[in-house]
């Protein structure tokens, strides 16, 4: 796994992690246990920390950024491509695929923010809502299936990281 240390300061994972081959890490980042990070993803603390913790998972090709405390909550899922900067995301939330998060913005704790949602500076997004809309302003009770989403994502990807942490290898 690429992980580079920035002005001295190098990423820490712990060891029942499990970090794609092809995502990057750069800097003060902080990985947790049972942690996923997945192909391409990118991590990059060079103006700040990134805690990403206990049971999240960040997605294929998507990007974390700082600009000085960003923080990834237990059991989070950050979806496929999705942009997330300087911001705090709470335990147990979605970020759906494509969705971008901005700086200062608050994700409360099991919101579903949905595909292609932009969530703007500075926005506070409440728990156990959905946040649609870009930019995302509208907040609506999480349904059924959003609701199933929220609370089985981070085990699914939990037994999926294990799986690919036994059963990949490199093709000649």
């Amino acid at each position: 796994m690429p992980l580079f240390s920035f002005e001295g300061v190098s990423p820490t994972v712990h060891p029942d992690a499990w970090i794609a081959p092809t995502a990057t890490l750069i800097g003060d980042v902080v990985v947790e246990k049972d942690v996923s990070i997945w192909y391409g993803a990118v991590i990059r603390a060079d103006y700040g920390r990134i805690i990403i913790r206990e049971g999240a998972n960040i997605q294929d090709n998507s990007v974390i950024h700082v600009g000085g405390i960003c923080e990834i909550g237990r059991n989070v899922t950050v979806g496929h491509q999705c942009l997330v900067h300087d911001c705090t995301i709470g335990e147990q939330a979605l970020i759906g695929n494509g969705a971008i998060v901005l700086d200062q913005a608050r994700i409360g704790e099991r919101t579903l923010v949905a595909a292609g949602a932009t969530v703007g500076p500075n926005t506070e997004v409440p728990a156990e809502v959905i946040a649609m809309g870009t930019p995302a302003k509208k907040f609506v009770p999480l349904t059924d299936s959003a609701r199933s989403w929220v609370d089985h994502n981070a085990a699914l990807y939990q037994e999926l990281a294990r799986r690919h942490a036994e059963g990949i290898a490199p093709v000649d």
